[in-house]
């Protein structure tokens, strides 16, 4: 039984140093909190990224519920992260949201769980959003991690 959750952000790092960040931190479950698991970084699209990790030994989940609303990453690429996080707190109210939520903390109380998405800056991601939102739920408390590229 855990009352921790991870969150990590992929922008700043390839495909190599994010698995050896989530090895490091010794996750077991990654769970993608993109609304559309593609990218156009090699690496980090959903099979590409799902077969990496299950190499490495550490299971794959996509939460599309957990996502931000086209909406929301339209006003975060304007830098706009009020209304980013305006938008994604209505959607969370959501009950599929919920549901998702609720599942994340089921696999986080099971073993070590990371939540992902693109940002690096957790402060402005809405993967915090998510994290707080597991705190004050289910007293599942983050630990961010923030991977660095290896020289």
């Amino acid at each position: 039984m855990s009352d921790k959750v991870w969150t990590i952000g992929y922008e700043k790092v390839g495909q190599a140093d994010f698995v050896a960040a989530l090895k490091a931190a010794k996750i077991k479950t990654l769970v993608d909190v993109r609304e559309v698991a593609n990218s156009r970084r090699a690496g980090f699209s959903k099979k590409s990224l799902a077969a990496a990790l299950d190499a490495a030994g550490i299971a794959y989940v996509h939460m599309k519920s957990l996502g931000t609303p086209k909406a929301g990453r339209e006003a975060a690429r304007k830098g706009d992260t009020k209304t980013m996080h305006r938008i994604f707190e209505a959607k969370m109210v959501e009950p599929e949201s919920q549901l998702a939520l609720a599942e994340a903390a089921e696999l986080a109380r099971k073993g070590r769980v990371c939540l992902m998405c693109l940002e690096h800056a957790w402060r402005d991601c809405h993967r915090t959003i998510v994290a707080q939102h597991l705190t004050d739920a289910f007293g599942i408390k983050p630990t961010h991690l923030s991977p660095e590229p290896r020289i």
